[in-house]
């Protein structure tokens, strides 16, 4: 791969690339930089992991000038990719003198606002926090030159769009634009074709296939209930994972796991969209340095930048196997090799076929002794009121009614023993009474008060 001194680039910002440890080019730096210096518009398909933000922020870092008005803005979905994409930034911008603001849901908006109001170069945040500050006249986008859109298909699924599509009609037609995204659905090629100048180029980094990194071996497990405890004990005994994320479909499960594990005596920190901002830095500041498991729903799933991870476990296998790939993700980093584990029901047959054909992975069973840990105790979990949704079966963290076994406000039953007929033997009901599941994808929507970040 090239140098990024052989782009000819400003010495204050190749010194700060230096300092960061950046010297070669990854695959799509290579590809996307000289296009953007041109000042081409860009869309990028690349794998989570390979490297995009420095291929957006590079380009971007070296066209700016010093000034007070809004130049650049990058336009991301999540509160933590925010951080991450900012932390790179103002290293990147060390030495050139462009100041930067990061603007998310969660945080002081008056602060925000002061930071705007003394000049900023560089806008990175959330599409609902942007468009606050725009209608309170504390963000202008008329003066900007560059827009990033950064893990573009997360937006879509997590119902951004449209935002996204208000935020774009307010920047001048002549902008360049930079579209970045792990996959590349119907809607997202339909906004590069709609805002893009026509001479916007495409490109492709890796094949289809290598969405879901070849470096990484794929298993499953089939397990219900307290089963489904015992199993990820086993595997944690039999693998030894070093640095690992276990994913949960909602925040009350990941909130009984982190306590499960803690109270087996493993290093483990919990991240979800029910903790305040602060509490969620500290557990990813925590598990980068020291931590050993992260307990987290879908929020870590994408652009976080984890490094060193080994394992990613699915204590709930995801209904869409989009999210199945950017959680598996999170580990083969940069051509690493990783592990990735998933805990399928005994009614989950069809899921798990709909998941190796769309991720185009081979999963294999895996064979662990659960019954050293049969008599695992589960700890209690506080009661409380989910105010507003009394509906039987209401999944909270996802707002749509739940169909996996919850109790009523969304409360998986742990307690009751599993009943399971005749069993192959890889563990699924061969009776025909439990193979009634048929992969449906979730869907994207959120209410109006969800979207807002």
């Amino acid at each position: 791969m090239k140098e990024f001194v052989e782009l000819n680039l400003k010495p204050q910002l190749i010194e700060a690339l230096r300092a960061m440890n950046f010297h070669s080019m990854t695959e799509v730096q290579d590809k996307t930089i000289p296009l953007l210096l041109e000042g081409r518009d860009v869309v990028v398909r690349s794998k989570t992991g390979s490297g995009k933000t420095g291929a957006f922020l590079v380009p971007i870092m070296q066209m700016l000038q010093h000034g007070r008005s809004t130049e650049a803005i990058v336009v991301v979905p999540t509160r933590e990719l925010a951080i991450q994409v900012n932390s790179v930034a103002e290293k990147m911008a060390a030495k050139l003198g462009l100041r930067i603001t990061i603007v998310y849901g969660g945080a002081s908006i008056n602060i925000q606002m002061q930071s705007l109001h003394r000049g900023s170069n560089i806008v990175i945040g959330t599409p609902g926090r942007i468009l606050d500050l725009i209608e309170r006249g504390a963000l202008h986008l008329d003066k900007i030159r560059h827009l990033v859109l950064d893990e573009a298909d997360l937006m879509l699924n997590m119902g951004f769009i449209e935002d996204v599509e208000r935020i774009i009609l307010m920047t001048p037609s002549d902008r360049q634009m930079m579209l970045f995204s792990a996959t590349m659905p119907r809607e997202i090629t339909d906004i590069a074709r709609k805002y893009m100048k026509s001479n916007a180029m495409r490109l492709t980094v890796g094949e289809e296939e290598d969405l879901t990194v070849n470096t990484i071996t794929h298993n499953y497990f089939i397990a219900n209930g307290r089963l489904k405890f015992s199993a990820l004990l086993a595997y944690i005994d039999k693998f030894n994972p070093k640095k690992c994320i276990i994913f949960t479909e909602t925040k009350r499960e990941s909130d009984l796991l982190h306590r499960f594990l803690v109270d087996n005596k493993l290093n483990a920190m919990l991240m979800h969209g029910g903790l305040t901002q602060s509490r969620r830095e500290r557990a990813l500041m925590a598990f980068k340095e020291h931590g050993r498991f992260l307990i987290s729903t879908n929020l870590a799933s994408r652009g976080l930048d984890i490094p060193n991870i080994t394992d990613v476990i699915n204590f709930d296998a995801p209904d869409d196997p989009h999210i199945y790939v950017h959680r598996v993700g999170r580990s083969a980093r940069m051509g690493k090799d990783g592990r990735a584990f998933t805990l399928f029901s005994y009614e989950q047959r069809d899921l798990l076929m709909a998941t190796e054909r769309k991720a185009n992975v081979k999963m294999s069973h895996i064979d662990l002794d659960t019954a050293k840990y049969k008599d695992i105790q589960l700890p209690e979990m506080r009661r409380r009121r989910e105010g507003g949704f009394g509906q039987r079966g209401f999944n909270r963290e996802s707002s749509r009614p739940d169909s996996r076994g919850y109790g009523n406000r969304g409360r998986r039953n742990y307690g009751s023993r599993d009943n399971f007929s005749r069993h192959d033997n890889k563990g699924w009901d061969t009776s025909g009474s439990g193979l009634k599941h048929h992969y449906k994808p979730k869907s994207s929507g959120h209410s109006s008060s969800e979207r807002r970040d």
